[in-house]
């Protein structure tokens, strides 16, 4: 059976379309244009699909969509999105209204978990914990090829864990998260409380200055408790980093040392490796997680 994926993003919308062997046979990408508006993008995702499927001849398949956010178990409505006109809007029952058949939408980082687990870093593990340290700081659960939703769609939520009750203040009106602390924005803005300058994050782990080395500190540290965290919940076989920061190779030294400081555990086994997929993680994921 074919599989056709759609990654629903803020700035762009790309459509994949596996063979029945797993082997991507076809690529597209159109821009989001958020400034239309909600139906314009719902009309865009289903020409989208219309166009793969007549690529595949209407063969049989599975189709599968990818986006941040999640669709609520409550209201059915879209919520947390980043293509903010999505939220509130009944995604995914207007799309099967639309097309004519079920749709499958998952988180970009479940999507991004199954990806590794299915065709990259994680392949062949039976248990994966999908790690997105972006602007934001996100994650997915992947067991046995099988995303790991929860009851109330938050399986692998980690990026909104408290490690520090009197910390920064987080956009979800909590303080303390891990993505406060572990993404983009939130060592940005560390940054900013210490200088009243904005540098992106890569420019400020990169940097030796004063207040730069105690950002970096602070994230390193936070990185080794959150994900020991992680481990003592679910001891996953694998934990697989994506995103913007996991190009920051000193977290494959110095911050697996500090998840080693607190494990609870005499040693760590865990593999904590770098991604495969890359880019296309999310719109494979989204192929994998169709139905």
């Amino acid at each position: 059976m074919f599989k056709i994926g759609i990654d629903l993003g803020g700035t762009k919308i790309e459509t994949v379309i596996l063979n029945p062997e797993g082997a991507e046979i076809y690529r597209n990408r159109v821009l989001t244009l958020q400034e239309r508006g909600y139906a314009a993008i719902v009309n865009t995702v289903a020409e989208a699909y219309s166009n793969a499927l007549t690529v595949i001849n209407n063969k049989a398949h599975t189709f599968g969509i990818g986006t941040p956010g999640s669709v609520s178990s409550k209201t059915g409505l879209m919520k947390n999105s980043n293509t903010v006109c999505l939220n509130g809007k009944p995604l995914q029952k207007d799309l099967q209204k639309l097309i004519n058949r079920p749709v499958s939408i998952e988180n970009d980082a479940n999507c991004f978990a199954m990806a590794e687990a299915r065709i990259g870093a994680g392949k062949g593990h039976a248990v994966v914990f999908g790690v997105i340290m972006g602007t934001g700081c996100g994650g997915g659960i992947v067991i046995q090829n099988n995303v790991l939703n929860g009851l109330q769609s938050l399986g692998g939520e980690w990026g909104h864990m408290t490690v520090d009750p009197n910390g920064p203040l987080c956009y979800c009106g909590k303080k303390g998260c891990v993505e406060t602390y572990i993404s983009g924005s939130g060592i940005s803005n560390q940054y900013f409380e210490l200088t009243g300058k904005r540098l992106p994050a890569i420019h400020i782990l990169e940097s030796e200055q004063k207040e730069a080395v105690e950002v970096k500190e602070s994230f390193l540290d936070q990185f080794g408790r959150a994900l020991s965290n992680v481990i003592s919940i679910i001891d996953p076989d694998m934990i697989v980093l994506g995103g913007g920061l996991s190009n920051y190779l000193p977290l494959y030294s110095e911050g697996i040392e500090r998840v080693k400081k607190y494990i609870f555990s005499d040693d760590l086994i865990t593999p904590i490796v770098k991604n495969k997929t890359g880019d296309s993680a999310g719109v494979l994921g989204a192929a994998w997680i169709g139905r």
